[in-house]
C-alpha cells in the first residue's frame, strides 16, 4: 500500500518517530503499522506497506512487495530491480518529502533463508543511504514471520501439524512454539528494555 498525505506542518517532535534517525532500517519494536502510517501523514511522507505473509520464496517476496507497495515500473524480478524501484523510480513521484516503509512477516524458512533475508534488508539499507545523500528521510520497519503452533485437531482426531523445515532440511520443532501476540513480539526486542519495564 502506498499513500502520500499532506503534512499538517507539525514538528517531528510531535510524532512517535522523534527518537528515530531519519534514514534507518530496523525492527518495528513498540510501534504498530497504524502508528507509523499516522506519523507518515503528519510528516507528509509517502507511506509504503507490504505484508509478506503469503510469500513462500524469493520471487513471491518480490512480487508481493511490488504489488502492495505500488512501486512504479515493471514488477522486479531481482533484488537489483527492487533497489531501482526504491530509488530511481520512487524519485519520479511528485515532490516526495520522505518515506516510511513497513514490511511485515518477512519469510523465515528454508526457501527464504537467512542469506535471502539479509539480501532483502540490504536493499532497503542501500535505499536509506541513497535517500540520505539526497537529504530525504527513508525509514524502514520490518518484522519476520513467526512459526506458530497449529490449532488443535477436532475431538477424536490426531493433531498432525504441517512440518516447517529449517535451513539444511531439518524440521522446525513447532510443537515447542506457541502463538505470540504482536505485543509480546515487540517486547521481545533486546533493544527495547524500557518496554519490558513498562509491561512489568
Amino acid at each position: 500500500m502506498l499513500t502520500n498525505q499532506p503534512s499538517d506542518q507539525k514538528p517531528e517532535n510531535d510524532v512517535p518517530l522523534k527518537g528515530v534517525r531519519p534514514n534507518i532500517v530496523q525492527g518495528i519494536r513498540a510501534w504498530s503499522r497504524q502508528d507509523l502510517q499516522t506519523a507518515a501523514g503528519l510528516l507528509g511522507h509517502t507511506f509504503l506497506h507490504a505484508d509478506l505473509g503469503s510469500a513462500t520464496c524469493k520471487q513471491d517476496t518480490l512480487d508481493v512487495l511490488a504489488a502492495q507497495c505500488a512501486l512504479p515500473g515493471q514488477p522486479p524480478k531481482s533484488m537489483e530491480a527492487l533497489a531501482r524501484g526504491l530509488t530511481e523510480l520512487l524519485a519520479k513521484l511528485p515532490a516526495p518529502l520522505g518515506f516510511i516503509v513497513v514490511i511485515e512477516q518477512i519469510p523465515a524458512h528454508a526457501r527464504f533463508d537467512k542469506e535471502a533475508r539479509e539480501q532483502l534488508l540490504d536493499v532497503f539499507r542501500d535505499a536509506a543511504d541513497y535517500w540520505a545523500e539526497r537529504q530525504l528521510p527513508f525509514r524502514c520497519f520490518y518484522t519476520f514471520a513467526v512459526a506458530r503452533k497449529p490449532a488443535p485437531a477436532p475431538a477424536g482426531q490426531k493433531n498432525l501439524p504441517t512440518p516447517i523445515f529449517m535451513e539444511g532440511g531439518e524440521p522446525m520443532p513447532t510443537d515447542k512454539l506457541c502463538d505470540v501476540s504482536p505485543l509480546a513480539l515487540r517486547m521481545s526486542s533486546p533493544f527495547n528494555a524500557h518496554y519490558w519495564r513498562l509491561a512489568a
